[in-house]
């Protein structure tokens, strides 16, 4: 079995939540990309878009990527966008079995619609319509990075973090 667990999918899939409890379950550390760029940065996402803007932002999250996937029995929470690069894809397989978080794109608006203010590419009018868009041009990419496919629709953190032990688990 590789060596750690990177969770990637779309925003509003649980990457976060099933990430805690999966590292709590393999007694394993979590890395959440996101966090560890705003702590370095000292500023929020949405203050790094705002200000830096996206490219920083992606400069930030491939440097990041490349430096936590060569760690050793880490779960790694990657944001929404980080697999449209395929460099982040490169790191993550080196030493990561990739696990695609997904849910109900009805699941993922009522998830997001309680926490838009954070998530600075939700930044329009039309939520649904946005999120629609987005996980269109996203999916491709997702599946082809991933190893497995777990669907976090209606299931508790804990539930998901055992199904992706199951799968994991079942290759050794």
């Amino acid at each position: 079995m590789m060596s750690n667990i990177a969770l990637v999918g779309f925003m509003g899939t649980g990457k976060t939540s099933v990430g805690l409890a999966l590292s709590e379950k393999l007694g394993n550390t979590f890395i959440e990309v996101d966090a560890l760029i705003a702590e370095r940065a000292g500023k929020s996402i949405s203050e790094i878009f705002c200000e830096d803007g996206e490219a920083i932002f992606r400069e930030m999250e491939k440097q990041t990527i490349a430096e936590v996937s060569q760690k050793s029995g880490v779960v790694i929470s990657c944001g929404g966008g980080a697999i449209l690069d395929p460099q982040n894809v490169a790191s993550l397989r080196r030493n990561s079995v990739i696990v695609l978080l997904t849910a109900s794109l009805e699941e993922i608006v009522q998830r997001v619609a309680r926490n838009v203010d954070t998530r600075p590419l939700l930044n329009a009018s039309n939520l649904e319509g946005r999120v629609r868009e987005l996980f269109g041009t996203r999916q491709p990419f997702y599946l082809s990075a991933a190893d497995y496919v777990v669907d976090t629709s209606g299931l508790e953190p804990n539930e998901v973090a055992d199904s992706i032990i199951d799968c994991v688990t079942e290759e050794t």
